[in-house]
């Protein structure tokens, strides 16, 4: 974006534009695989632009303070490969970019020549004419001088065919050639007259043949002459003896032919108060340019701890993926949460024995909690009177939350059946005015997030203290026409009434085969079955029950 050179242009005279464009013409048969859009600048930087109109944000910058001027600059990187995709060949235009700011606040980029602002597109594509390569993009921000060395490792060089280097750099002059060169593994690159081997960063781009590029300079070298096959790293070197020089960004083109292991967590199953563990996991072997041999080891890790190791079984083809199974056991020493590791090329001692591309993707991770059955209140047997032979009516409503020992948990429901609540079929809806025969045990399901629990309690009746009636009119009106006593008879089966008259004669006696005294005289002097006169009486009644041992005495009034 500069309009002239700061060698040549004094001050700030060469004023910055915003905006600028340029043309990309891709063949049909090249694929866009990706795009990268870098952007830089004289100063802390301008993080807000705009490419096509389309609002950028940046997912990188970074900061350079050169060391011969204390000046800072910046750059920044948003990937934009879908962008590109969607528009294709044409104009991109990069606007909204300013750096005028910075420029009148701080007088020492003008005055020291060293005020740029600029833009360039990184399109990496696949054009399957063209033999397998190794693309590398080393970037960030980087000034010189006096000498920058940057290696290039994990490579496997089959043929150095077309080999290529190309740089993104920014602030360079045509004007100052002073000890500026470009190396690789030690030999001088060039490419003259537009890249002269003493001046590599004069203001160029050899894709265009510009030499007006003004302070930016977009190159790239063949290097096959340099580079031997074989080769598993490569020397990249840069000096410069004057000019503030400020590498951004660094592409080599190999035919280099490696695999890429990377490895995913698809899916971990597992199970309630267990810690094993079994895990769904995929091997691929994308962005590559050779398969991925069979054998090659696979490490699983909780929390660092090694649990597990296996292996891929097949060879996987370039951009080829092998699915897998694992069964695995945390140690005891893990609690609750843990991180689950898995890495691919590595033999269990996080050394790996495969050359790749890439030695730093390797892994996935997820963060795991083991699962428990939710905690219970143990719940005492419910008690409610014996209505008869051992039948009762209960209300256990309250348990639902009685039984939960956590407010986080969740009661389900209450079951007749452990299958039914083991299930969860079949629930309880009547739990205020359940009638049954005890003693009857009952189950609850309790549930968390991920595991459920039952628990049970039992039902059961106790003999409650029978209700007496002590009024008795026998005139077979259908009320109080014999002496009754509720809740006695099919209660306390064993009982025995005795009736005296009040001069302590007994008259009547009886027991749950007989029936209820009608005011019949059954005992003594007078006719059998004979009507008692109408007054007062006494009765005794004896339940014969543990939990009464002393008879029941009381006295009741007869009429006819």
């Amino acid at each position: 974006m500069n309009l002239g050179e700061n060698n040549i242009t004094p001050g700030c005279s060469n004023l910055l534009v915003t905006s600028s464009s340029a043309s990309l013409n891709l063949n049909p048969n090249q694929e866009i695989k990706a795009a990268y859009l870098y952007w830089a600048g004289s100063g802390f930087g301008d993080f807000d632009v705009k490419l096509n109109s389309e609002t950028i944000t940046p997912q990188r910058t970074f900061s350079n303070v050169a060391s011969s001027t204390g000046l800072s600059y910046f750059s920044a990187f948003a990937e934009v490969t879908d962008q590109v995709i969607a528009t294709g060949n044409g104009t991109y235009t990069l606007s909204d970019f300013s750096i005028t700011q910075t420029l009148l606040n701080i007088t020492g980029y003008c005055n020291n020549r060293t005020n740029f602002a600029g833009w360039a597109m990184v399109i990496i594509h696949k054009d399957l004419n063209l033999p397998l390569n190794q693309i590398n993009v080393y970037d960030g921000l980087q000034s010189i001088p006096t000498a920058l060395n940057i290696t290039l490792n994990s490579l496997n060089v089959i043929d150095n065919n077309d080999a290529q280097i190309g740089f993104i750099a920014w602030e360079g002059d045509s004007n100052l050639a002073i000890n500026e060169t470009l190396r690789i593994n030690g030999n001088i690159l060039s490419n003259p007259p537009l890249n002269p081997a003493n001046n590599a960063f004069n203001g160029t781009n050899s894709i265009t043949n510009s030499a007006t590029l003004f302070n930016m300079d977009l190159d790239v070298y063949n290097i096959q002459n340099n580079i031997n096959i074989g080769d598993n790293t490569a020397l990249i070197q840069l000096t410069s003896g004057q000019d503030v020089v400020l590498i951004n960004v660094v592409v080599t083109k190999l035919n280099s032919q490696l695999p890429d292991a990377t490895i995913a967590i698809e899916t971990v199953n597992q199970s309630c108060n267990s810690k094993n563990y079994i895990v769904d996991y995929t091997v691929s072997n994308l962005n590559s340019t050779n398969p991925l041999a069979a054998g090659t080891p696979i490490a699983i890790y909780a929390n660092g701890i090694l649990v597990g190791q296996t292996q891929t079984q097949n060879v996987i083809p370039i951009d080829g993926s092998e699915n897998g199974q694992i069964s695995i056991i945390l140690p005891d020493a893990i609690t609750i949460d843990f991180v689950l590791t898995f890495v691919v090329d590595d033999n269990g001692t996080g050394t790996g024995i495969v050359l790749e591309i890439a030695e730093n993707n390797n892994d996935d991770i997820q963060s795991l909690s083991q699962w428990f059955s939710p905690d219970f209140n143990e719940l005492q047997d419910l008690f409610t009177c014996n209505e008869g032979f051992n039948v009762g009516t209960f209300n256990f409503s309250d348990y639902a939350n009685l039984v939960l020992a956590n407010a986080t948990d969740n009661f389900i429901g209450f079951y007749e059946t452990l299958a039914d609540a083991t299930n969860n079929t079949n629930p309880i809806s009547n739990t205020t005015n359940y009638n049954t025969t005890a003693p009857k045990e009952l189950f609850i399901r309790i549930e968390n997030d991920n595991c459920f629990n039952i628990t049970s309690f039992n039902l059961r009746t106790k003999n409650c203290a029978p209700t007496i009636y002590n009024y008795v009119s026998a005139n077979t009106d259908g009320f109080n026409d014999t002496f009754f006593i509720d809740g006695l008879r099919n209660v306390f089966v064993n009982f025995e009434l005795e009736i005296y008259n009040r001069w302590g004669r007994l008259i009547w006696k009886g027991n749950n085969n007989t029936y209820d005294w009608d005011g019949t005289i059954a005992i003594g002097p007078t006719i059998s079955s004979s009507l008692a006169p109408k007054g007062t009486y006494f009765y005794l009644l004896n339940l014969n029950d543990v939990d009464y041992p002393n008879p029941l005495v009381g006295w009741l009034y007869f009429t006819k």
